[in-house]
């Protein structure tokens, strides 16, 4: 285990300093562009230093900015208490430190990421989609599989590449604009040949600031399709039912419904691609993730046990080659973790009546709404905002007091 965290971790660093470097190049080609006279290393420092300032605000913040901007909010176990229980059971069986808090994200759409700085002070974050859609077994696999992603150290360098890959694009747009609408700035006091210097400098500035996000994202992307390999294996080792975490995947990608505070940042930490064209299903041709198909044939044709050389085999036999995907220490190890007896898992995979009836009451328990249960058989929902003491049942007219 140590070794592959180690691993993770110098993946995740040439990962970061890759895109520091992009970052600074990005600087010095767009600082060369508006001031030919050493306006490059005045670019170069600009870049270090917003390099520097996202750094830190990546560090103690980062994780914040991205539960923010995916919408997601803090709840307490009376929300679900199903979904509290499956992530102590991880957190127990994965051996971290502190229990992980918890968050739900009010979409239908269902998914999940873990973000955090340590494994001390990390979070998982759900959707209310997804709580009503999966079952407890698949539930726990998608719980396993993100506590994984802690245990592994991989959310402390995604979410500093998070918050860098957005400025880098951020940055390029800004440069982009600024042409559309203002033009470079050219010296008149520039002789025939510098003027050429200058604007051979332009156009690489320009092919740059187009191709720096993409490179960027080429990079933040090919280390993360790995990184979801190695999560399921660690899930299978936690829960010892590949079939839970099989089941969850096909439910998860079998959806046609836009996950809309999803982004190109935050899209890597979620355990699906949730980006894909507007009513149409995930397909396997995806850049952030490996193809979902098979990584379900891989957990399905997992045998013998739930140890990392277990799940080596079955994605040796999938991908039909000997790539070393788990460290050499986790090859080695005898230990035997024995399977549990494979179940059968409900089929619900559409968005059905029921479905969204769940999906809604979990948002609204998000929201803080009260839940009432009339005698007459209906669910009564009260917003909080609600001020008065006493209600009728639309129903049947039975009185019922509020306790606020």
């Amino acid at each position: 285990m140590w070794e592959l965290i180690q691993a993770n971790r110098r993946k995740s660093l040439v990962l970061f300093i890759s895109l520091g470097m992009t970052l600074i190049l990005l600087g010095y080609f767009f600082g060369g562009a508006y001031y030919p006279d050493g306006g490059g290393f005045i670019g170069i420092f600009i870049a270090l230093l917003i390099w520097g300032i996202l750094s830190l605000i990546s560090y103690f913040s980062g994780s914040k900015i991205l539960l923010a901007v995916s919408g997601a909010k803090e709840v307490t176990k009376e929300v679900h208490p199903q979904l509290f229980n499956v992530v102590e059971e991880m957190k127990i069986s994965a051996g971290l430190p502190a229990m992980p808090k918890i968050y739900i994200i009010n979409e239908i759409a269902p998914n999940a990421f873990a973000t955090g700085i340590k494994p001390e002070n990390s979070a998982v974050a759900v959707t209310a989609g997804m709580l009503a859609r999966l079952n407890r077994d698949e539930l726990q696999g998608v719980i396993a599989h993100e506590v994984s992603h802690i245990v592994n150290r991989d959310v402390l360098f995604m979410t500093f590449a998070g918050i860098m890959l957005g400025s880098i694009v951020l940055i390029s747009e800004v440069f982009l604009r600024s042409l559309w609408f203002g033009g470079g700035r050219y010296s008149s006091k520039s002789s025939k040949s510098s003027g050429q210097g200058q604007m051979i400098i332009m156009i690489v500035a320009i092919v740059f600031a187009i191709l720096a996000p993409i490179l960027a994202q080429l990079l933040y992307f090919a280390i993360s399709r790995k990184r979801e390999y190695l999560a399921d294996a660690s899930a299978v080792r936690y829960t010892r039912y590949p079939e839970g975490l099989a089941s969850a995947l096909e439910k998860i990608s079998d959806n046609s419904i836009e996950l809309k505070t999803a982004n190109k940042v935050t899209a890597p930490m979620y355990i699906v691609n949730p980006l894909k064209p507007k009513g149409q299903k995930l397909s396997d041709l995806t850049s952030t993730h490996p193809p979902i198909s098979e990584r379900v044939r891989i957990l399905r044709s997992i045998s013998g046990g739930a140890n990392y050389i277990d799940y080596q085999n079955a994605f040796n036999k999938i991908k039909k080659g000997k790539e070393a995907l788990i460290p050499s220490s986790g090859l080695s190890d005898q230990s035997v973790i024995g399977l549990k007896e494979v179940g059968t898992t409900s089929a619900l995979l559409g968005l059905n009546k029921q479905t969204k009836r769940d999906t809604g009451d979990i948002m609204m328990k998000v929201n803080q709404y009260s839940f009432i249960d009339c005698s007459c058989g209906l669910k009564i929902k009260i917003p909080p905002d609600f001020n008065k003491k006493e209600f009728f049942c639309p129903k049947c007219g039975r009185k019922h007091s509020v306790n606020n």
